[in-house]
């Protein structure tokens, strides 16, 4: 069973004067890597000051795996160093591709969900994990797009990777439950047929729905059926990890924690039920 640090949100700067003003109510944070790998200033000192009060969890955004180009070793090498000041436990990040020679996208892009993907991104995230010395996961993403060259659905996809390169899982409920919408499948299915020992922390957020479709905001609170989701998956796997992401459209710090701390009571009642 995964070492429980409890309840996380995301740290941004929105909150920063609020963290710092408040009694702990939250247990750890949540920090996008890529903010923090710097030589100085103010981001670094926010951070030394979080870490006296919390524990700290790397989550990247850039990346991107599944990209044609070599692995950036400049990048890993800044990623371990900032890793060993954090202490983090484990890092994370995105079961994508965002690159190719001489430009970087910045944007969480799909891959087909074929054998010769698995067979690459499995490969260099084996190689990413030994590198780092520390146990590496990857999320799933929101989909909206689906590939001709499809030769799987996207759990069986993620779960090749994972157990291959023997990592990892960084499972987004809501990007189960968005994906569920826009490609029309039952999301049950999705986390009833992969490797849930694997799942090292799970991100719950919300999203827009248009009609039509759903978007991953990260701007609203976390609707019912992902709830519904989250009190599923933890009653096969016990108490998770668990973060809340909000990342635009901002609410106080202390009303973000009220979000999160939601997921406290579901793991509460699991507790309850284990031991009665």
């Amino acid at each position: 069973m995964v070492n429980n640090l409890g309840i996380g949100i995301g740290l941004r700067p929105e909150h920063y004067k609020e963290i710092f003003a408040t009694e702990k109510i939250i247990d750890w944070f949540e920090i996008i890597s890529e903010n923090f790998m710097v030589d100085g200033g103010n981001p670094l000192d926010v951070l030394e000051k979080i870490l006296e009060r919390y524990p700290v969890v790397q989550h990247g955004v850039s990346l991107a795996i599944g990209s044609p180009d070599p692995l950036d070793y400049a990048y890993l090498n800044k990623l371990k160093k900032l890793a060993k000041k954090t202490k983090t436990p484990w890092i994370s990040d995105h079961l994508s591709w965002g690159r190719l020679e001489g430009a970087h996208f910045h944007d969480l892009l799909p891959l087909p969900y074929t054998q010769e993907v698995i067979n690459y991104v499995a490969e260099r995230a084996r190689i990413i994990q030994d590198f780092l010395e520390l146990p590496f996961a990857l999320e799933n993403l929101s989909s909206y797009v689906s590939f001709q060259q499809d030769q799987m659905p996207e759990w069986e996809f993620y779960t090749a990777i994972v157990e291959k390169a023997d990592i990892f899982m960084m499972l987004d409920v809501n990007n189960i439950y968005v994906s569920s919408r826009n490609h029309d499948f039952n999301p049950q299915i999705y986390y009833e047929n992969i490797p849930l020992h694997r799942v090292i922390q799970i991100h719950l957020a919300g999203h827009t729905d248009y009609g039509d479709y759903l978007l991953d905001t990260h701007d609203n609170f976390v609707c019912d059926e992902v709830w519904k989701m989250y009190a599923e998956i933890i009653s096969k796997t016990g108490p998770i990890p668990t973060l809340l992401e909000w990342d635009d459209r901002f609410i106080s710090f202390k009303d973000t924690c009220k979000e999160a701390l939601r997921a406290k009571e579901y793991q509460n009642n699991f507790t309850t039920l284990s031991l009665s």
